[in-house]
């Protein structure tokens, strides 16, 4: 099967990686070419090249926004797709556009698959992903060679925007876990508390989250575990699902606390960032607090 990758930055290029490791030959294209040989594609000229050069083309962008422009654009995927192609786009996406561009494909035969993807860039480095699946569940069949060389558990969540909508409600408990996490950090260290111990207290009682286990124990010794989302990510991420909800129905006053704080953060100069950055949003306004010593946890 040959093998596509478009889209090759801090997520796709580790992903690919993981392919090219395997010993898969893979052509790849990016706005920046060096991230396609970084990744140890071969470079691609255009996106319809690529798609003409693959079995499977994987899809891992920013937005919606930007897949649209990939995928409905001149000489894009779909002025390209054929009868056998398989489009798996892993980024995290609107699910109505998902739907849209899944029936734009199938009246030229392609198949798409909506592949939201959790676990970050250290779980994209080791292949260890999580991916949420939203298509034919024959059609991730075929493509789920390739998935597994880069993801160690793949759900199929059901039909078209299936897998993009899962993705959301994920990124949103993320987001909430996070800023909430950051907030109480930063109190903590206010009130002269040792934080390993408050971190041993949070874990073994109802506080317990994905940030007080895997993030947090690296942030307050300066590690904010540098690859990951960035805050202009999360609140995007956020954003779309406040449309979801809204779309759905759905009551979100949940919603105002992760968009006040990645908001806040993006407007503090961390907009680029990785996330965990929040909790240094949230210590400029609480008096210029850090959880720890480092001068320079970035670097």
């Amino acid at each position: 099967m040959r093998i596509g990758f478009a889209g090759l930055g801090n997520m796709g290029g580790r992903m690919c990686a993981c392919v090219v490791r395997d010993g898969h030959d893979v052509v790849g294209y990016d706005i920046r070419e060096e991230n396609v040989t970084a990744a140890g594609a071969r470079p691609a000229a255009s996106v319809g090249e690529v798609t003409d050069g693959s079995d499977i083309l994987l899809l891992s962008l920013p937005d919606s926004s930007v897949v649209e422009a990939v995928v409905l654009g001149d000489g894009g995927v779909l002025a390209h797709a054929r009868p056998g192609l398989i489009v798996v786009d892993l980024s995290t996406a609107a699910p109505a556009s998902t739907t849209r561009l899944n029936a734009m494909l199938a009246e030229r035969g392609a198949a798409y698959l909506d592949a939201g993807i959790s676990g970050g860039a250290a779980a994209a480095e080791k292949g260890t992903l999580t991916l949420m699946v939203g298509g034919e569940a024959d059609v991730l069949d075929r493509a789920r060679p390739v998935l597994d060389l880069f993801a160690a558990k793949i759900f199929h969540c059901g039909p078209s925007g299936a897998g993009h909508t899962v993705k959301l409600l994920n990124n949103f408990l993320n987001a909430i876990a996070l800023s909430a996490t950051a907030e109480v950090m930063v109190a903590a260290k206010k009130a002269d508390l040792d934080l390993e111990t408050v971190l041993a207290v949070l874990n073994a009682s109802s506080g317990v989250n994905f940030a007080t286990r895997n993030r947090f124990p690296s942030i307050i010794h300066g590690d904010y575990l540098t690859g990951g989302l960035t805050n202009t990510l999360m609140l995007k991420d956020v954003n779309l699902y406040v449309e979801l909800a809204a779309r759905l129905g759905v009551a979100s006053p949940n919603s105002a606390g992760p968009l006040a704080s990645f908001g806040l953060a993006r407007a503090l100069g961390y907009a680029d960032e990785i996330s965990n950055t929040v909790v240094d949003a949230l210590g400029d306004l609480s008096g210029g607090v850090r959880l720890h010593t480092k001068e320079n946890p970035a670097a």
